[in-house]
């Protein structure tokens, strides 16, 4: 089969390579889509200390059932699925109790497992993690919920309890702060949009987002919102974008944590400050669990219209230049490889 294979540090190769075994607890999936990711791009340029070389990224896509390993119960041949990015055991007490996104034993396709930049991707525990596609979703837009709007989905209604009529901030206007321009919108929340790129900002104002420049957002969002943002969401990982999140906070607001903080990012100065005075909560949140699929699916099928978030459809052969223009301010909306042939 065909993939993009990770030779070398910000180098990815088209190459022919055997398909996958298939899990005894799991399955193969012929990939129909996959996303092109800013986690992606942190394991391409090597700031990702899970991935070892050569190795197959792509952790957003889903596919059709081609193989069924002998332990699995619930999926047959020619199922259309979708699974998260981390890959829970279902039975540790971390998954007894909900939480499957903090499951000590997890893997991670295109991390720890090898990923989906290729025309056929391996899901090992497929019983726990799976989530049938509803009938008629694009695979591109399946592709893109991704980890970018599961993750957010369940930052805004679980870790940040999102309530409709509070002010949200999103910094950072991605794949991640455009899902939750959306999401918020759709949660009835009010929406500020934080960002370096002038069209980002024309895109998530046009969705309904007060549009915020980056410089001096956080006492820009204060003036607008009359003391503070309720919830704030940090979509980069970076030291400017979480301070300013933390900064625009109205007293005990909460903060969320979304973008994955890397390399030279590992560690960085908050302002405690704010923290202290304000009695903020500080939220971490990665990934979602594979229980809180049907309600995602139930708001895209009552008419949240997440088709915005997807800018390119590209070949398995763009992959590299994907992942390079996450070196600078990558422009609106997110790639997804749909054709996997060239």
């Amino acid at each position: 089969m065909r993939a993009a294979v990770l030779t070398a540090w910000r180098r990815l190769e088209l190459r022919d390579v055997p398909r996958p075994a298939c899990p005894a607890d799991g399955v193969v999936l012929d990939v129909l889509a996959c996303g092109v990711c800013r986690s992606d791009w942190h394991g391409w340029v090597g700031a990702d200390p899970d991935i070892a070389l050569p190795h197959i990224p792509g952790h957003e896509f889903c596919g059709t059932v081609a193989e069924v390993g002998a332990e699995v119960r619930d999926w047959q041949v020619g199922d259309r699925v979708i699974a998260p990015f981390i890959l829970a055991c279902g039975r540790c007490d971390d998954c007894k109790a909900g939480h499957q996104t903090t499951c000590a034993t997890q893997a991670v396709p295109g991390f720890t497992i090898p990923g989906a930049f290729a025309e056929a991707v391996a899901v090992p525990r497929a019983d726990a993690n799976l989530a049938r596609l509803p009938d008629g979703m694009d695979p591109a837009l399946a592709a893109a919920l991704g980890c970018r709007v599961t993750t957010v989905w369940h930052a805004l209604t679980d870790r940040a309890a999102l309530a409709p009529g509070e002010w949200l901030a999103v910094h950072g206007i991605g794949g991640v702060g455009l899902a939750a321009v959306l999401l918020g919108r759709a949660m009835g929340a009010r929406v500020l949009a934080v960002d370096v790129v002038p069209a980002k900002l024309a895109q998530a104002e046009a969705l309904g987002a007060v549009p915020v420049a980056a410089e001096g957002a956080a006492d820009v969002i204060r003036d607008i919102t009359g003391g503070g943002a309720h919830v704030s969401v940090e979509a980069l990982g970076i030291p400017a974008t979480t301070e300013a999140s933390i900064r625009c906070l109205r007293k005990r607001g909460r903060h969320v944590q979304i973008g994955m903080p890397a390399g030279d990012h590992i560690h960085m100065e908050l302002p405690m400050d704010s923290v202290y005075s304000g009695q903020l909560a500080l939220y971490g949140t990665r990934g979602m669990p594979a229980w809180k699929y049907p309600s995602l699916f139930a708001l895209i099928a009552g008419g949240l219209d997440l088709s915005p978030l997807i800018a390119r459809r590209v070949a398995l052969s763009d992959a590299q230049e994907e992942l390079a223009a996450f070196d600078a301010p990558a422009p609106p909306g997110i790639a997804v490889i749909t054709d996997f042939t060239a």
